[in-house]
């Protein structure tokens, strides 16, 4: 019986576990997509005749923001870093734009909050790429530094929150029904990400760092240089998001993001990249947002209390780096 089995699995590769292995290993995409097709089915079943034209532009629109800052963790997890200050960062600039269009005008506004976004991402760079903080330890604290900062703002600032209508129109509005505005900023956004990852010079750093910061820098990177870049770039990304989410709930708080920041490192999971650096990719991330803003809607029509949405994100992140290391191989 055993020789017959052995026979049909070697007739059929996908019977497998190796061919499993690097199914997942080489083509993350196949069963993230296999998986967000289950999540969806399983979402019309619990609530027949939800999943609609209108139910799909509600979801792109939701999951675009969660999609730029898990783009955040997906470019420093290339590195063997992470970006915890994304949350704090994009809300920060949200306010700054918000509390400043009023008076100073929108264009004035969003260029004050992606600048004051950079010199967040540029201190968090030097911090890891020169002084070497890790990188979780660095953007952690400069997190909490921001939110206290952008607090003292708060208190000193006497114009109330106004989002500019631009910013609503792109962040909450559709067109023909059910496509979202977002996805004009995203979309640019997502094809920058895939094609500098894998066409330029500066994304095979990224990789490469990753993989082996030691050779990296013995062949003649500046590794501190792609640091500091690399959080810039994080930076100017979440303000973004921070933008986006501000015109979708049409006002703005210095807290306004701080709860996308653990879906974003899930995302980033889910989607195969590692957090060890090295490995990984933007489209999975892309399909690992949807499958949590998919599943948080399958969550919300369960009656699931918001603590345990966060207990399960929590453990999404600690099982799926678990598998994923057991099918790479890493250690």
């Amino acid at each position: 019986m055993s020789a017959e089995v052995g026979t049909a699995g070697a007739r059929n590769p996908w019977l497998t576990a190796d061919a499993w292995r690097r199914l997942f290993r080489d083509r993350p995409l196949i069963p993230l997509v296999g998986l967000l097709g289950v999540l969806i089915l399983v979402l019309q079943l619990a609530r027949p005749g939800i999943v609609t034209a209108d139910w799909l532009g509600v979801t792109l629109r939701a999951a675009v923001p969660l999609a730029i800052l898990a783009g955040c963790q997906t470019l420093t997890m290339l590195t063997g870093g992470i970006d915890l200050s994304v949350g704090a960062v994009a809300s920060m600039a949200a306010f700054v734009m918000a509390t400043l269009a009023p008076q100073q005008g929108p264009i004035v506004a969003i260029i004050v909050g992606l600048a004051a976004a950079a010199l967040a991402g540029l201190v968090n760079g030097v911090g890891v790429g020169v002084f070497k903080v890790h990188p979780l330890i660095m953007t952690l604290g400069m997190g909490l530094v921001i939110l206290g900062l952008t607090s003292v703002y708060q208190l000193a600032m006497v114009q109330a929150p106004d989002v500019p209508d631009f910013i609503e129109w792109l962040g909450s509005e559709t067109t023909l029904s059910f496509l979202p505005n977002n996805l004009l900023v995203y979309v640019p956004v997502a094809a920058l990400i895939i094609l500098g990852l894998r066409r330029t010079g500066y994304g095979r750093l990224l990789f490469a760092v990753g993989d082996n910061p030691i050779a990296a820098r013995l062949s003649g990177a500046r590794v501190w240089q792609v640091h500091v870049a690399l959080y810039v770039i994080s930076a100017l990304l979440a303000a973004l998001a921070g933008f986006l989410v501000a015109g979708l709930v049409k006002t703005a708080t210095i807290q306004l993001v701080e709860e996308l920041v653990l879906p974003s490192v899930a995302a980033a999971v889910i989607g195969g990249t590692s957090i060890m650096g090295g490995r990984g990719g933007y489209a999975g991330t892309i399909v690992g947002a949807l499958i949590l803003t998919v599943l948080t809607t399958l969550l919300t029509v369960m009656d699931m209390p918001e603590a345990a949405r966060q207990i399960l994100f929590g453990l999404i992140i600690v099982a799926v780096a678990a598998a994923y290391t057991r099918v790479t191989g890493e250690t």
